[in-house]
């Protein structure tokens, strides 16, 4: 079809939204936000031991081109012009840890997921040089208690046990990154001149990085005894950082030359999507695992009750940069993935919502997905999953309401200590994320919570953030951020439906079968689980000695 005949739409605005399960590419008209096509990948993920989780960096590298690729060509069946794309945002899952060689543009290991609970050792060793293995020690400098959560111990594990990463240190070939600074890096020529970056939001999650002063600390660098030269430059959320380049080996071109020129972590470039831009607005993200930030403006406010302190966005190289309180769930999607992948009870997703919805109720049994540990409030990497209060009565479809309504309780509980932070309560509860699909989620995330639930109708929210940071750069500038520019955005509202004391009542079971999923790892666990007799020398020199004297007995018997 000739040119000509394309549907004119005014400046578009890409955007590569890399999450833990999928990835996805999304094309957005910047003048009404509208989604006009995207593409999805769902990414793999390894699990080589209990407790590892493990994603390769090029499955991810070339899910993008994949999606980049097959959107615009939706595109231009759509009659939509793909030249109309000035900009791409990218978005991406955090603290996941990439360490590659610029040489060869090869990675060195697999990407260390943000769930991976490998480092627990690392974690209690560093945590044995520190005063009163004090685990806020570094609390009023990087927002973050130490934790396996966080990417520096993550690099701290590769570069302590991965021979590769170690020679390509010593030989100055090696460059560290979270997904965005691999993505940024491969995307804007890789080997030959790619941008080795990243933005204030994602170098806030690695533990090496000053919200303060905007940099990388040396005094922590030297803490983890991380090289800084494999470090990315850190830059804003919104300007241009390299353009577009041809990738041969996976034919992908279609937007060579479009600058990336917006870079947020996955839950600021939600809060940017859901225009949280004033203190105290609030969204929580519903995905693998679960989100709720908080904007606390250009103050950075820091938590009493197991929240973190974040950078939520800096839109400009010259623009202030503005805080976030944040509590995180590790466990949220991944637990229905979980029903699906690990226990076989549902085909699909969207088979747990109709087991849910069935029965109306978990039958008094409660579901703690602990399987990363707990996170916020409690950062408490003991814990381990528990379904308690089982019956004989007891089915698929309680154990499915169980789960969902696992997921509304961990929020209860981040808002809870988000309301006393704050010290003003949330009188309503914005959200987004692939799960606020889940009607009966929904309603009851607003029974547990007491309060209204507000979900937009577009919730690619995360992405959208991601766009609007991109259109919105200097150099770019056809994004307004402008509240008083944007069109009315369309919700869909979930009231509580049943009275404060039953709910009540369902929160504090939920809690007492918290604290029962408390303390059921320990470093001193034997190696790979081996519990064995035998482990025990002097028993078992009992044992086999007590055998050949009864194989002795009987032979002199006979």
């Amino acid at each position: 079809m000739a040119a000509s005949d394309r549907m004119v739409l005014g400046p578009l605005v890409g955007s590569i939204d890399q999450g833990t399960s999928s990835t996805r590419f999304l094309v957005f008209n910047a003048k009404t936000a509208e989604l006009l096509s995207h593409h999805q990948v769902e990414i793999q993920q390894k699990f080589p031991k209990e407790g590892w989780v493990e994603q390769d960096p090029k499955e991810i590298l070339k899910s993008v081109h994949e999606c980049v690729e097959r959107t615009c060509e939706k595109l231009q069946q759509l009659n939509i012009d793909i030249t109309n794309i000035k900009a791409i945002g990218v978005s991406n899952q955090r603290e996941t840890t990439v360490v590659w060689d610029k040489t060869t543009g090869e990675p060195l290991y697999n990407a260390i997921v943000w769930l991976d609970l490998r480092t627990q050792s690392t974690v209690e060793r560093l945590l044995k040089r520190i005063p009163g293995k004090n685990k806020a020690f570094f609390k009023f400098r990087t927002g973050l208690p130490l934790s396996t959560y966080f990417s520096a111990v993550k690099l701290r594990w590769l570069l302590d046990n991965v021979e590769e990463i170690r020679q390509a240190v010593d030989d100055g070939r090696a460059m560290f990154g979270t997904i965005d600074s691999w993505l940024i890096w491969s995307l804007t020529g890789g080997k030959n001149g790619g941008v080795h970056c990243t933005d204030v939001t994602n170098a806030s999650r690695t533990m090496l990085f000053n919200i303060h002063s905007l940099e990388w600390d040396p005094e922590l660098c030297q803490f983890f005894d991380i090289p800084m030269e494999i470090l990315p430059k850190v830059r804003s959320s919104s300007e241009i950082y390299g353009l577009m380049k041809i990738s041969p080996s996976l034919k992908s071109g279609a937007l060579t030359g479009v600058p990336i020129s917006g870079c947020l972590g996955d839950q600021s470039a939600a809060l940017v999507g859901q225009m949280c831009f004033q203190d105290g607005q609030a969204k929580n993200t519903y995905g693998t695992g679960c989100f709720l930030l908080c904007n606390t403006g250009q103050k950075s406010v820091f938590s009493e009750h197991g929240l973190l302190t974040t950078i939520a966005y800096k839109l400009g190289r010259d623009k202030s940069v503005c805080y976030a309180l944040e509590g995180s769930v590790a466990i949220a999607g991944a637990v229905v993935r979980w029903l699906r992948d690990n226990l076989g009870i549902v085909k699909t997703a969207q088979e747990v919502e109709k087991l849910a919805a069935e029965v109306g109720t978990s039958y008094g049994c409660y579901f703690v997905p602990a399987f990363s540990g707990l996170y916020a409030p409690y950062w408490e990497p003991s814990a381990r999953g528990i379904i308690c209060g089982l019956t004989q009565f007891t089915n698929k479809n309680h154990i499915a309401f169980a789960a969902l309504e696992a997921v509304c309780f961990q929020t209860r509980e981040i808002l809870d200590a988000m309301n006393k932070d704050c010290g003003i309560p949330l009188n309503q509860l914005q959200v987004d994320g692939g799960m606020t699909n889940n009607k009966v989620l929904m309603q009851l995330q607003s029974d547990i919570l007491c309060i209204p639930v507000v979900k937009p109708s577009m919730p690619e929210t995360t992405a959208l953030g991601a766009a609007m940071a991109a259109g919105a750069a200097e150099g770019v500038g056809i994004w307004s951020l402008n509240p008083g520019d944007w069109t009315a955005v369309t919700c869909e509202r979930f009231e509580p439906q049943i009275n404060p004391e039953e709910s009540e009542f369902r929160y504090a079971r939920w809690k007492k079968a918290v604290m029962k999923s408390m303390g059921w790892e320990t470093s001193e666990a034997p190696p790979n689980g081996d519990t064995s007799i035998f482990c025990s020398l002097p028993l078992g020199f009992f044992i086999m000695s007590s055998m050949i004297m009864l194989i002795g007995a009987k032979y002199v018997s006979g």
